[in-house]
């Protein structure tokens, strides 16, 4: 018997497309940031090239490790407030069930009201429902730190190849500017994109995305020109 293939949640799929969206962002800035450096010290294309490459292979892993260990943190973190939650049910119900009342109560409800909305809630599914309440995280709602890990492990190497291909492919003389007009396009994309997942302002996230790579490029710009030969 074939088994069904279990659908991702929706916590699941922003997780994703978050580290997604963030690696790729990351593999633009990095990248750009290192060969916009070497460049500005020297015009060997093969050393801009092996430069960028170093860049991009550090940075996908780097990126992945943390993606992994920073999803795996979190879930270790959830696990813990579960198993404290549920012994809080067993050994103090009372307490719990106040402390969720009241905080019912505190949005304005009256308290007879918060009470019966309570005790159904509880009565359904305690210790998701306490734990909703208390911690402020969904127990149903997984996230996977290898999924997260290997988006990102994808992302930034893609990102990396946008600045790496035009400061090498370019003839010298405009490399530097096709450059900085493919990241600042590459980094209005993945803004708006990063603020649709958010639910941020649009204009105010590309703004202050595409501002973020052209002040790493032109610092590592202005560091590699005092090594210029």
């Amino acid at each position: 018997m074939v088994k069904e293939k279990k659908k991702q949640s929706l916590a699941e799929k922003i997780n994703v497309m978050r580290a997604s969206v963030m690696g790729a962002n990351d593999g633009i800035v990095s990248v750009a940031g290192i060969v916009v450096g070497v460049a500005s010290a020297q015009s060997n294309s093969h050393a801009i090239f092996l430069a960028g490459i170093a860049g991009m292979l550090a940075g996908t892993i780097s990126m992945a490790m943390g993606e992994w260990v920073s999803v795996s943190t979190q879930r270790d973190t959830e696990k813990r407030a579960l198993e404290k939650e549920s012994a809080a049910l067993d050994g103090n119900y009372d307490t719990e069930f106040g402390f969720i009342r009241d905080k019912y109560q505190a949005t304005g409800i009256s308290n007879e009201l918060a009470t019966k909305a309570t005790s159904e809630m509880l009565s359904d599914e305690p210790l998701d429902v306490a734990v909703r309440e208390r911690y402020g995280f969904n127990p149903k709602e997984k996230t996977s730190a290898i999924a997260a890990a290997m988006a990102s492990m994808i992302s930034f190497p893609t990102g990396s190849i946008l600045p790496l291909v035009s400061i090498t492919m370019f003839p010298q003389d405009i490399k530097m500017m096709a450059t900085v007009i493919a990241v600042i396009i590459a980094l209005s994309i993945t803004g708006y994109t990063a603020a649709v997942l958010g639910g941020a302002n649009r204009m105010k996230a590309v703004i202050r995305n595409v501002v973020s790579g052209l002040l790493t490029m032109f610092v590592t710009y202005a560091i590699g020109s005092l090594f210029a030969h």
